[in-house]
């Protein structure tokens, strides 16, 4: 494993251990040359997931694309970067776990959409709101009353909606 810091090819793996998932490995290394230590982790090479598109085009499944636009949706929101990975990870691990080589765009961003609205409801609307592709103010008063407890107490809400 080449360093980060001094790209020599020579580093030593100091410690070892399970990640943070399933058939993941984390490990502890360091330069041989510049004495600094790093984490690297290793992962299961499995078939990869395609992705088809709306348009039907297919693309292979992207985990930095799905944490981008989680990341986007929780951006000033008080939610961790852990918490996010670990959205990510049980994203990933439900399409993994279907064992379908071929998964719907639309299903990868209901996933995401669930996950959201069970951490932060502000980062659920966020990301709904451009994957729904929500046209007017009407939309998203629809989708924000299906977020108000069902009490009836939506106040603000009813008297904005009767004015749009």
């Amino acid at each position: 494993m080449k360093c980060p810091y001094c790209k020599n090819p020579n580093t030593r793996v100091v410690d070892s251990r399970p990640g943070k998932i399933e058939l993941e490995v984390r490990r502890r290394r360091e330069c041989q040359t510049c004495s600094r230590r790093f984490t690297t982790y290793e992962r299961v090479e499995q078939v990869p997931v395609m992705i088809i598109k709306k348009d039907s085009r297919r693309e292979e499944y992207d985990r930095e694309k799905v944490l981008k636009g989680i990341k986007k949706a929780c951006e000033k929101r008080a939610i961790s970067m852990n918490l996010i990975e670990n959205m990510v990870d049980g994203i990933e691990r439900d399409l993994r776990e279907t064992n379908e080589r071929e998964v719907a765009s639309n299903v990868v961003g209901e996933k995401i959409i669930q996950a959201l609205k069970k951490v932060d409801d502000v980062a659920y609307v966020r990301f709904a709101s451009v994957y729904r592709e929500f046209k007017d103010i009407t939309d998203f008063i629809q989708e924000l009353k299906s977020l108000i407890p069902k009490d009836g107490r939506s106040g603000d809400l009813d008297r904005i909606s009767k004015n749009s």
